[in-house]
């Protein structure tokens, strides 16, 4: 995990320098794929519609946060309190990095004579990617730290957290009020954030059922 946390964040920083130089090739290929899925988008006004669906209620950054929220106190309710504690914290810690970013790179976002979308603040990193990559990255490590016995469930649950990942990224994108870098960028941000929780993170002494049968003790860090 120190190193995915290294390389996540040495790639991120890297693409910030990219965008804050204004990198010819890579502001090119922004513009390449923002352009051909905005006339997609005007073309499919269906198709557009689920997408707002999924970008503004589904996998908004609020939604998620709320979502953590939720863990973190059933957590904290049943005795887990560090790793609650935790998880809150990332979730905090990651939200004020992110507007932290977008105020130092200031990055526009596209802009269209017929949006289908707005966005606020800047535009770099996503905030959607990036809470997305946070909040699903923590909610499987959780699973994985407060259970000892192979979870039937776990394909699924990863599945989801792919797909919800993933599909964030894609809606900002399709709706037209994110760069691909800058999606990129709240992926990166986002893994590097879950990936330095999990290196931080200690042994909690904390002992506690989680609802559905006795599954106590932290386990092994992943």
């Amino acid at each position: 995990m120190r190193t995915s946390a290294v390389v996540s964040g040495v790639l991120a920083l890297l693409l910030l320098v990219l965008v804050v130089a204004g990198w010819s090739p890579l502001l090119s290929f922004d513009l390449a794929v923002v352009e051909a899925l905005h006339r997609s988008a005007l073309a499919h006004p269906g198709f557009t519609r689920v997408n707002r669906v999924l970008s503004d209620w589904v996998w908004d950054p609020l939604t998620l946060r709320v979502l953590a929220l939720a863990v973190a106190l059933t957590l904290f309710r049943y005795g887990r309190r560090r790793l609650a504690l935790w998880v809150a914290g990332t979730v905090a810690v990651a939200a004020g990095l992110q507007q932290a970013v977008k105020a130092l790179v200031g990055r526009d976002r596209p802009e269209w004579r017929d949006p289908v979308d707005s966005g606020s603040f800047a535009a770099f990193p996503s905030g959607h990617a990036m809470t997305a990559a946070v909040v699903c990255g923590l909610l499987l490590w959780v699973v994985a730290v407060v259970g000892r016995e192979p979870w039937r469930g776990w394909g699924t649950l990863a599945g989801l957290a792919v797909v919800s990942v993933l599909g964030v990224g894609w809606t900002r994108l399709y709706l037209g009020v994110h760069w691909p870098s800058d999606v990129l960028a709240g992926w990166l941000l986002g893994w590097c954030c879950v990936a330095v929780a999990v290196v931080t993170y200690r042994r909690s002494p904390d002992r506690g059922p989680l609802p559905g049968g006795e599954r106590g003790g932290d386990g092994e860090d992943t």
